[in-house]
């Protein structure tokens, strides 16, 4: 059986991701986000009796990253030199949460 989503759920992820819905936003997106939900109905007739879940689908795919090697870094200096505004030595962006302001 597939669960779906209610008005109050979208709007509920809609404030956690702080994302602004107007009502008729809330409905379309309620909607979208159904069909989304319908249209993976398909995936749960597989039979996946005995099948191991894995992590990657490549299969034995290991560790591809480089190893890590210690070298020199940027002064503060020139890592603020091309920052739009800075303050006390680091860098002043805007506020994404909260009543806004810089940070």
């Amino acid at each position: 059986m597939t669960h779906h989503l209610t008005e109050t759920d979208v709007r509920g992820i809609a404030e956690y991701t702080r994302i602004g819905l107007t009502a008729e936003e809330v409905v379309s997106m309620t909607a979208d986000l159904n069909a989304i939900i319908d249209s993976l109905a398909p995936i749960t007739e597989y039979d996946l009796e005995g099948v191991e879940p894995t992590f990657h689908p490549i299969g034995s795919l290991s560790n591809v990253m480089r190893d890590d090697v210690e070298r020199g870094s940027f002064t503060q200096q020139t890592a603020l030199s091309n920052a739009p505004r800075q303050q006390d030595g680091s860098f002043l962006i805007p506020s994404i949460l909260g009543e806004g302001g810089d940070r």
